[in-house]
């Protein structure tokens, strides 16, 4: 019951924290969102090893390849291939439980009325990861089509299955977790470290960040794909700065 319990022991005069809670009951705050973020992994992940198939398959044909073509390197290696897509795909299933605990964790920081933001805010994070995570999917087609097509002629792309899981994997994490731009700004923006007049007067700048990062993570020299990232993020960005505005921070 320890582990389900939050705030029960006497506050200590020695190791009282600033909002009311001892630095053991902290500790034991930590220990629950732990043990209930990877308990959520762990059951997320042995749900995606049972449909590892179909979600390889999946992911493969977003690759625009077929399962028949991949290769492994060692006799083992579709083994570990399939744990390692389990385990991914266990993590951005078990995503909004491990958001939902993290929030719940940094809560008794906030002040009463910040807490009353706690659960959109919970659901927003969740939302915004997992469109990032199927932008990436809906874009890795172009993605493959251009990076393939920037390869010598004389050169012939060999699908290794974790070389490609590993790049699949990166787009995916990388985009879910720059489509949580607008929430980092909102959540700044309440707790007054940024203005939305800061962020308008500075607005020239932050496009300018939003657009080398848009570079940075799309492949190729085309002017086209970077904008799959750059629009996005712009309205995103644009959005956070006028509810900001609108609500007098």
């Amino acid at each position: 019951m320890a582990l389900l319990t939050r705030g029960r022991s006497a506050p200590s005069p020695v190791l009282s924290s600033d909002a009311g809670m001892t630095v053991v009951e902290h500790l034991e705050d930590l220990r629950r969102a732990l043990v209930i973020s990877l308990l959520a992994w762990g059951l997320a992940t042995l749900a995606a090893l049972a449909a590892s198939a179909r979600i390889i398959d999946f992911l493969v044909a977003r690759a625009g390849l077929s399962r028949q073509g991949l290769f492994v390197t060692a006799p083992s290696g579709g083994l570990i291939f399939a744990l390692q897509v389990a385990a991914v795909v266990g993590l951005v299933a078990a995503a909004p439980v491990i958001i939902w605990q993290l929030w719940w964790f940094v809560s008794p920081g906030l002040h009463g009325h910040e807490r009353r933001l706690v659960l959109p805010l919970i659901v927003a994070t969740s939302a915004f990861f997992l469109l990032g995570v199927g932008v990436a999917l809906f874009s890795l087609p172009l993605f493959m089509r251009i990076l393939l097509g920037l390869t010598a002629s004389d050169l012939h792309y060999l699908p290794v299955a974790d070389e490609l899981f590993g790049f699949v994997l990166l787009m995916t994490i990388a985009f879910g977790l720059v489509f949580e731009l607008p929430l980092a700004i909102f959540v700044l923006g309440m707790l007054r470290v940024i203005s939305s007049r800061w962020l308008y007067r500075n607005r020239v700048y932050w496009l300018l960040a939003m657009g080398i990062l848009a570079n940075l993570m799309t492949p190729g020299v085309d002017p086209i794909t970077p904008l799959i990232v750059f629009v996005p993020l712009a309205l995103f960005w644009e959005t956070a700065t006028l509810v900001l505005k609108l609500t007098g921070r």
